[in-house]
């Protein structure tokens, strides 16, 4: 697994007032899929989503996620890369909390908490394919 972080998701309690915070703080937003607010970072993306879809997502309860929930995204190149770093992280002592699965915008994705208990997304989104370098932007490098 490469050393870094493609997406920073933050669990919102409020999606519209969040968003205008960032937009406030002269952010551009992105074009995303209907229920998600996306802003190009210099090399990374941060997205915010609805906490309760956010738990829903993961399988787990909304409580679980405490405050200021936030999913750390490593986006990989292949759909069968998803189940593989799942396979190692597990192997390495961390907790596979929703296996290697399609999703309904059409990626793949799973989730594992490291073993202090920080939520990791590791996601395939055809949409936004990775730089050569490995650098992910929400709308893909082509």
């Amino acid at each position: 697994m490469d050393q870094r972080i493609s997406l920073v998701t933050l669990g919102a309690k409020d999606v519209p007032v969040l968003a205008a915070f960032y937009d406030a703080l002269g952010w551009q937003r992105v074009e995303t899929q209907d229920g998600v607010v996306a802003y190009d970072l210099i090399g990374q993306t941060l997205g915010l989503y609805p906490l309760e879809k956010l738990a829903e997502d993961i399988g787990v309860p909304v409580d679980t996620l405490g405050r200021g929930a936030v999913t750390l995204g490593y986006n990989v190149r292949d759909k069968a890369d998803v189940a593989a770093i799942l396979d190692r992280v597990e192997a390495a002592g961390g907790r596979v909390l929703k296996p290697a699965a399609d999703v309904f915008w059409g990626g793949h994705h799973g989730y594992f908490a490291d073993p202090e208990g920080h939520i990791w997304e590791v996601a395939h989104n055809p949409f936004s394919p990775l730089s050569d370098a490995g650098a992910f932007r929400w709308n893909g490098y082509g």
